[in-house]
């Protein structure tokens, strides 16, 4: 029983903690992000060493310190988007006309240069780790930058809860790239294709026989993906998932005070109470 229930609790904490801790290190005020970026920096550095070191090795205790590596370097991807370090090239909302394909490019560009940084982290995740015998670190922040970007496509084309609330007030201006809709045509795809892959896991996980190395990473990837399929029916769903990380944006509203939790940029909608929901990134991302 510890071979399955173990790395799935182990999973769920740092996955809910990683996210929690993103989005109280975000709200601080601004003074704190040069110190909140060094430091998230050389976790970052530490990670990709730790993942090139323990690439080498296919022991359980590996399998364990490379999943949580590969998570620690995206939730740098994270912090440094939402502290609005990295974001992209257009940093005000939307004009209200703009509709269509032009919105939807417009979206792009604020989080263009996130979205190279993320994809080129990978590369460099990839590559430390491409001799090894052990890529859950890899696989882990692949998945998760996967189910990431689709939930933000997600919610640029249109879903029921789009998690504004938790966005920092530099980047305010994001919901205003935003649709509040029951669905879009992109989000049954996105569900079929994310279950399938479980499926197609969950069997290959069920044919491994005396090798707790590779139970243990089918074991993370399943759970990993589960938590990204799950991010997106909270995109769609009336659940207030958002609980899950109230802790964590105390830090905005003791340090601004609650009138300001009201401060939204204009958009193409009227102005809605907060939707319940996680961040887009959770995990993932958070």
């Amino acid at each position: 029983m510890i071979t399955y229930v173990l790395p799935v609790l182990f999973v769920l904490f740092v996955w809910w903690f990683s996210t929690g801790a993103v989005i109280y290190l975000n709200n601080l005020p601004q003074y704190t992000y040069k110190w909140s970026f060094l430091g998230a920096t050389f976790v970052l550095l530490a990670s990709i060493y730790g993942l090139t070191v323990t690439s080498q090795s296919d022991t359980v205790l590996s399998a364990y310190l490379s999943f949580t590596f590969g998570l620690l370097a995206w939730a740098w991807t994270q912090f440094t988007f939402y502290t609005g370090m990295i974001t992209g090239p257009r940093t005000t909302p939307c004009p209200a006309s703009c509709k269509g394909s032009r919105h939807f490019w417009h979206a792009v560009e604020t989080s263009m240069y996130h979205e190279i940084t993320a994809a080129l982290l990978g590369v460099v995740i990839c590559f430390s780790t491409m001799t090894g015998k052990n890529h859950v670190g890899s696989w882990t922040y692949t998945i998760i930058w996967l189910m990431h970007s689709s939930a933000k496509i997600n919610a640029v084309l249109g879903v029921r809860n789009l998690n504004d609330h938790f966005f920092p007030e530099q980047l305010r201006y994001l919901s205003s790239f935003l649709k509040k809709r029951p669905m879009n045509l992109l989000f049954p795809v996105s569900i079929t294709v994310s279950t399938v892959a479980i499926a197609v896991l969950v069997h290959k996980a069920m044919t491994i026989e005396n090798d707790p190395f590779e139970l243990l990473a089918f074991t993370f990837y399943i759970v990993i993906l589960a938590l990204g399929l799950l991010e997106h029916w909270f995109l769609v769903l009336p659940i207030p998932a958002e609980a899950l990380w109230n802790w964590s944006v105390k830090a905005r509203k003791a340090l601004t005070g609650p009138e300001h939790e009201e401060l939204r940029p204009d958009t193409h909608e009227a102005p809605q109470p907060a939707p319940a929901g996680v961040p887009v990134a959770a995990g993932q991302d958070i």
